[in-house]
């Protein structure tokens, strides 16, 4: 297929590397011509993907409608705060049910939705479909073992992304839950600035097994009071992206979360790492979401308490840890 892919930071160049590898006509498009025009002079992200070629092949434009005209397919890889701008940006291009995979993860602050939401919302005439799991550019670029999956409300759809992504080093599965997929990406990245705190600290594993698993409890109660399916957050876009995130010394926001465990501000834990930290983005959402659907998420708030009030790390921790005695399961009931 022809495929565009829009966003040409180190997410984009690793899937640039896995649709040339799969035999598709690719072209990445960016806002930013500098990068455009490293990428053209040395077939490498030297900033944010160094070590990784991209084919000679790869087209690239900074036209955002010679980069729809170009795709049958379009994929969205831009930081979750530029979604809605990008496809603002499209939108006036885009073909009467032109689909577009969202590879983003993150949920937007003013108005609660999730990124595929975001996208139709500017581009009502586009359909849309979302492919998400534990999926680290720095491997995917390397043609490390992936296994990540395709959500779309089209089954057809599914099928289509499936068979554009997959590969001898990319596994794709796919499901209809294009909600729960989004809110695994997107909440999983809060709790991975908890566990990187935790890291900061000097916590220890236990202290990170217990984060991953009562995070994941938090994620599913709300996606599932939210309309996800409760399977989803046991899979690749719930369990499996939280793990990655909270442990891979890829993770930013893990790498975020551990600058602020050693007495950073969130501002200055952003500038070291250099990247957009989707975490910080996503934390106000997630707790106002928590509190529209009355479901309590205690790391989330305590996320928010460090980021944006005035909470130590160390304070933070003790909270958690002597929070009100309560049941594992709420639904188990003794004989």
């Amino acid at each position: 297929m022809k495929v565009s892919i829009l966003g040409a930071g180190s997410w984009g160049t690793a899937i640039s590397v896995l649709l040339t590898d799969n035999g598709h006509d690719v072209m990445v498009w960016s806002i930013d011509k500098d990068e455009l025009k490293m990428l053209e002079e040395e077939r490498e992200h030297k900033t944010k993907l160094p070590g990784v070629k991209i084919a000679d092949s790869l087209k690239l434009t900074n036209d955002a409608k010679e980069a729809v005209d170009f795709a049958e397919l379009l994929v969205m890889v831009v930081p979750s705060p530029f979604v809605r701008s990008t496809s603002k940006t499209i939108a006036p291009y885009v073909r009467e049910g032109q689909l577009i995979v969202n590879l983003s993860k993150g949920i937007e602050e003013s108005t609660l939705m999730v990124l595929t939401d975001v996208i139709m919302d500017e581009i009502p005439n586009a359909k849309t479909a979302v492919l998400s799991g534990p999926s680290h550019a720095e491997e995917v670029g390397k043609r490390l073992p992936t296994t990540v999956v395709a959500g779309a409300e089209n089954k057809e759809d599914a099928l289509l992304v499936q068979d554009v992504f997959m590969s001898d080093y990319f596994r794709v599965y796919t499901s209809p839950d294009v909600l729960g997929i989004e809110l695994g990406g997107a909440l999983k990245n809060v709790i991975a600035l908890a566990a990187g705190i935790s890291d900061g600290l000097g916590c220890g594993d236990n202290a990170k097994a217990a984060l991953i698993t009562r995070g994941i409890a938090e994620i599913k109660k709300l996606g599932v009071a939210m309309g996800g399916d409760a399977e989803t957050f046991g899979g690749l876009s719930g369990i499996g992206d939280l793990i990655v995130t909270c442990s891979s010394i890829h993770s930013r926001n893990r790498m975020a979360g551990y600058y602020m465990g050693q007495g950073m501000t969130y501002k200055e834990a952003m500038d070291k790492v250099k990247m957009v930290v989707e975490g910080v983005y996503s934390a106000k959402a997630a707790l106002k979401l928590s509190e529209k659907y009355g479901v309590e998420m205690p790391i989330v708030s305590m996320v928010n308490e460090l980021l944006f009030g005035n909470l130590t790390a160390k304070d933070a921790l003790k909270s958690l840890l002597t929070r009100m005695r309560t049941s594992e399961s709420l639904s188990q009931e003794w004989k």
